[in-house]
This record gives structure tokens, C-alpha cells and sequence, in this order.
């Protein structure tokens, strides 16, 4: 159950979305507090917050971050009413810039031999430590789209890193994904379409067995969705992507800390552009301590760090300025990289490639030839065809979890269904004809056979769960020859009916169960976290023995999205009494 967060969540005194090392005690996006009073858990330790990381430390309050903003009275209830969320829409930019910039790089020949070093150095992991996922649908012309799952890790595994992220209590601990971004490029390459999540959404992580220790951690029903990195590698993080969104992902690419820093060195900087002087630092010593003058400046180094920190200075000061500073940041460094990738200087392609080789972790469908593959692919996408998004969030209202976020009924979905459909999220794509229901390869067996579990789910809306609702619709099913429906005890609340089976052979089973009772084919995915055929009745449906008939629905990508075009980069606004 939780509430909207659609509108208003700006956030002054430094609460924020990803660990952009939040601060307060150095522990975690809200230190070891979080905005309502209550204590975030051992899981969500992070470190120091980037505005105040290169800034001497000055003062830790309860109120306020060190070296990032002044305590504030009644900050927590302002939180909870007026503030815009920006989740995943600033680690995200660093790391993804970083990433695409890969894919970029891939066009670049550097020669024979040093392809071979360069190809020896990839590290490479397992794709996905879950279930199977389903192939690809062609469309008419037999093209099929690609799905990268980026990821940001914030591992503290060498002294670069250290050095960079800080926060000493970390080193040597389970890294987390901070950053997680789903580039999804279209079926015939005209559009790109990117979806962070919010590292603190609390969702289901499926289990994952460690492919290097053996080790096997269990399923967890409502956990962090950074930890999953934690639990056995990028795969464990695939796999909770795959289980919460449906979505077949092709790839993952994992860069960390020093990999954005080197990959702006190795480019000779950043151009980023303000409107007058500005000092990110005032007389409390709050601020980034980035000092630029009025125009275009390269930024790179600690430099382009302060300035992918900086709130203090820029527009209104507040979490959303910092992400529109970013934004511009990569697309900036996304032209950079075009640029260096079509020059003619062996030395300056070897020093770019070798500077995001270095960060990589990628899954072992990806060797240098494919990157190569995958930059042919991109590098022709058209900036204003580029749309980053977030997926849509609420707060939640579980005890202890307030601090944390849930997918939003409805919205997320929508998100996740246009990927799966191949919908441009910008809008500019062609519309596409309905199509009638895409039915499985595997042919469902009789009714009578088809065993179907019923768990009522209706307490999914924040109202108290219709009683006797799983055994009703059990009922309904055998009086339609689904002879072995049973109710199950389990509560699973949920806003929306969804049926979920356990393994491919299964979904034309699960199917047919859904064209039994009216039930969408878009509401019908495999899981990890059921054994055959479950249908969870939501609470979209708390009464009546016929499924309710869904609203119309557009392809328009939801606002709660808040989706941002790549081609426009203005000159960042700098605040008054930060121009010097």
C-alpha cells in the first residue's frame, strides 16, 4: 500500500533519491533517519552525500547534511506533502552517460592487438541468476528490440573508488546498485527509451544462487531494490528487474565511480555552460564547492564531479535543479564522445577505450564485437529520439517503510507495458495498430488439468481485503471446467488483477485461465515467486463473478514519468547569492 508522490517533492534540506550518498550520519539516503522520524534499516547504509563530499566537514545535525543544508524544523512532515521526487534522475545520468559512451566507442577500430588486450580485460558475468526469460516477438519487418539494463555500482573494491565515494565504515562491504537504468532501443532504431528506478523501492528480489560461492539467497517478499546486487552479482539484479516489469532483457552493463571520472579525463572534459559566475559554496560551507565563470567551461576530474554534486547555485537550489545540471551534463558528454569517436588519433581512441574497459562488468553475451554491434546500432539515434524517464513511485505507507518507495499502481505498469510493446515513450512514433493477443507457443491443456491457485490480493488500494474473495473466483473457475482451482491463504495485496505461472511451459495455460474470466493477456507474466498458475485477484475486481472491464488506455507516457527530451541543452540558471 502506498501513497502518491506525483507532484512535490522537491527536497531543500538534502533528502533525496539514490544513495547520492545521503548523508546526515554518512549511513544512508537519510542517514540513520529518515524523513518521518523513523530509522532506515542496516540495508540502506550508503555514504557521505555528494554536495558535501569534497567540502570539508563541518557540522552532522539531524536536520541537515553535513557541509549540504541547515537543519530544518518540520522538514519531515514538508517531505511528506510538496516536494518533487527526482529519483533516478541523477546518479543515473553520470553512470548512463558513462555507459553509453561504450556503446559509442564500440564504432572505433584501435587495431588488432590492442583489441585483443582490450577484449581480455572485459570482465564478464552471468546475464541473469533467475528464471528463463521469453525470446523476442519479431514485428512485421522481423525486427526485434534490445533491452540494456544499466548499472551503477557503488562498490568501495579499490583505491580509486575509495577515494571517490568515500564513506571509509563501507569499504570491503556488499556493493549495492545504486544506479538502474533500462535502455530499451527500438525494434527498428529510431528511438531510445531509458527507465531509472529509484534505488530505495521496496520490491520482491527473487532468489539467486552467488555463481562464484554457491551460496543461495533466499527469495526475499519485500526488500531494497539496490541489495540485489549483494546477492550474488548484476544477474540477481536482472532477474528482480525481469520478475517486477515482465520485460526480456538482453544485456546488462555495469560501470562504477572511477569509470565516470576517467571517462571525462580521457575526453579532455565536459562542456557545461551557466548563466553568471557561480560559487557552489556560502558562509556555513554548504555547497560543492564548484566555482565555474558566467558561459561554456570543460569540466573534468573533481571538477565534473562538484558540478554532477551541485544543487546550491543552480535554479531554485533544490534536488531537481542538481538533476537538470546532470541531465546536461551527459548529453553534453554523449556529443563529447561522438566527436572523439570519429577522430583519427590511434593514442586518443586507446585512451577513451581503455578508460571505460577499465569500469566495465558486462554479461557474457558481450564481447568487443558486440559492442561494436550495439554502437552501429545507436550512434545514428537522434538526440530529440532519446527520452529518459522514472518510474513512476509512491510512498509507501508500510509500517517501519515510509522513507521508501513502491512502484505506483497503474503508472509503472503502463511504463513498463509501452517498453514491452515497443512504444516510443516519447511519443513521436508511429501509432501502432492494436494488435489481437499475442498467444503462446505452448498449447494450454484441458481446463480440467490446468491446476490454478487463487490468492485474494483486493487489500492492494489501501482498503481492508475483501473477505472470501480468493475462494469466490475459485469458484467461478470451476464452474468454467478449471475443475482443480483452489483458494490459497496467502494475501497478496495488489492494485490490479494479475495472473503469474512459474516457467514458459506454462503461459499458455496461464492464458487460458485469463480468456476464461476477461482478464487482460498484458496482466499475465511468469514469476519466480509462485509454483504453477496463480491468479491474484486485486482490487480492481472486489466483487462480482465477472472481471471488470478495464478503461481505455492510451500510449501516452504517463507525466508521473517526469520524461526529459536529450536534445535540449540550455545554459544552467545559477542563484543570486551564489554569483560571484
Amino acid at each position: 500500500m502506498a501513497r502518491n508522490t506525483s507532484r512535490g517533492r522537491r527536497t531543500p534540506d538534502g533528502v533525496s533519491a539514490g544513495r547520492e550518498p545521503d548523508r546526515h550520519d554518512g549511513r544512508g539516503r537519510h542517514g540513520g533517519t529518515d524523513r518521518h522520524g523513523g530509522t532506515d534499516r542496516a540495508a540502506d547504509a550508503a555514504h557521505p552525500d555528494d554536495d558535501a563530499a569534497r567540502v570539508p566537514r563541518q557540522r552532522r545535525s539531524r536536520g541537515g547534511p553535513p557541509g549540504d543544508g541547515p537543519a530544518r524544523e518540520g522538514g519531515r512532515a514538508a517531505a511528506r506533502t510538496g516536494r518533487r521526487r527526482t529519483k533516478g534522475k541523477r546518479k543515473v545520468l553520470r553512470w548512463s552517460a558513462a555507459v553509453l559512451s561504450v556503446l559509442i566507442l564500440g564504432t572505433a577500430g584501435a587495431g588488432y592487438l590492442y583489441y585483443e588486450h582490450l577484449n581480455g580485460k572485459l570482465k564478464r558475468e552471468d546475464l541473469t541468476l533467475g528464471r528463463k526469460m521469453a525470446e523476442h516477438k519479431p514485428n512485421a519487418k522481423g525486427q526485434t528490440p534490445l533491452n540494456i539494463l544499466v548499472i551503477g555500482s557503488d562498490a568501495r573494491d579499490s583505491k580509486a573508488n575509495q577515494k571517490l565515494g568515500g564513506a571509509k565504515e563501507t569499504f570491503g562491504g556488499k556493493p549495492l546498485a545504486d544506479v538502474q537504468m533500462l535502455l530499451h532501443i527500438s525494434a527498428d532504431r529510431s528511438n531510445i527509451s531509458a527507465v531509472s528506478m529509484p534505488r530505495d523501492t521496496m520490491l520482491k528480489i527473487p532468489e539467486c544462487t552467488d555463481p562464484k560461492t554457491g551460496k543461495v539467497h533466499p527469495a526475499s517478499e519485500l526488500a531494497q531494490t539496490n541489495e540485489s546486487l549483494g546477492r550474488g552479482g548484476p544477474g540477481c539484479t536482472v532477474a528482480t528487474w525481469h520478475e517486477l516489469t515482465g520485460i526480456t532483457i538482453d544485456h546488462f552493463m555495469m560501470i562504477d565511480f572511477a569509470g565516470v571520472v576517467s571517462m571525462a579525463d580521457a575526453i579532455g572534459g565536459v562542456p557545461v555552460c551557466v548563466t553568471d559566475n557561480v560559487h557552489s559554496l556560502n558562509s556555513k560551507g554548504e555547497g560543492s564547492n564548484l566555482k565555474l565563470r558566467k558561459g561554456t567551461t570543460p569540466v573534468k576530474g573533481e571538477q565534473a564531479l562538484q558540478w554532477l554534486r551541485t544543487r546550491y547555485g543552480f535554479e531554485d537550489g533544490t534536488d531537481l535543479a542538481r538533476a537538470r545540471g546532470q541531465h546536461m551534463y551527459m548529453n553534453s558528454m554523449v556529443r563529447q564522445l561522438r566527436k572523439k569517436a570519429t577522430l583519427s588519433n590511434p593514442n586518443e581512441l586507446r585512451k577513451l577505450a581503455t578508460a571505460a574497459i577499465d569500469s566495465l562488468t558486462v554479461d557474457k553475451g558481450i564481447d568487443l564485437p558486440r559492442l561494436y554491434e550495439l554502437g552501429e546500432e545507436l550512434k545514428n539515434v537522434p538526440a530529440d529520439r532519446v527520452t529518459m524517464t522514472t518510474m513512476p513511485n509512491v510512498y509507501s505507507t508500510r509500517p517501519g517503510l515510509t522513507s521508501k518507495v513502491e512502484p505506483m499502481p497503474g503508472k509503472a505498469e503502463k511504463v513498463f507495458r509501452m517498453i514491452r510493446e515497443d512504444i516510443a515513450l516519447d511519443g513521436k512514433g508511429k501509432p501502432k495498430k492494436k494488435a489481437a493477443p499475442k498467444v503462446s507457443d505452448d498449447p494450454a491443456a484441458a481446463p480440467a488439468e490446468i491446476a490454478v491457485q487463487v490468492r485474494n490480493g483486493t487489500a492492494g488500494d489501501g482498503v481492508a481485503a475483501e473477505r472470501g474473495r480468493a475462494g469466490a473466483v475459485a469458484g467461478v473457475l470451476r464452474g468454467k471446467g478449471f475443475a482443480q482451482a483452489v483458494a490459497d491463504t496467502s494475501a497478496t495485496p495488489s492494485a490490479k488483477t494479475a495472473i503469474r505461472f512459474s516457467s514458459p511451459e506454462l503461459e499458455g495455460d496461464a492464458q487460458a485461465v485469463a480468456t476464461s474470466l476477461g482478464i487482460p493477456f498484458s496482466a499475465v507474466k511468469q514469476s519466480a515467486e509462485v509454483t504453477g498458475v496463480t491468479l491474484i485477484v486485486g482490487a480492481d475486481w472486489r466483487r462480482g463473478d465477472t472481471f471488470p472491464k478495464p478503461p481505455k488506455d492510451d500510449d501516452t507516457t504517463p507525466k508521473d514519468a517526469n520524461p526529459l527530451n536529450g536534445a535540449s541543452v540550455p545554459c544552467m540558471k545559477v542563484q543570486p547569492e551564489f554569483i560571484w
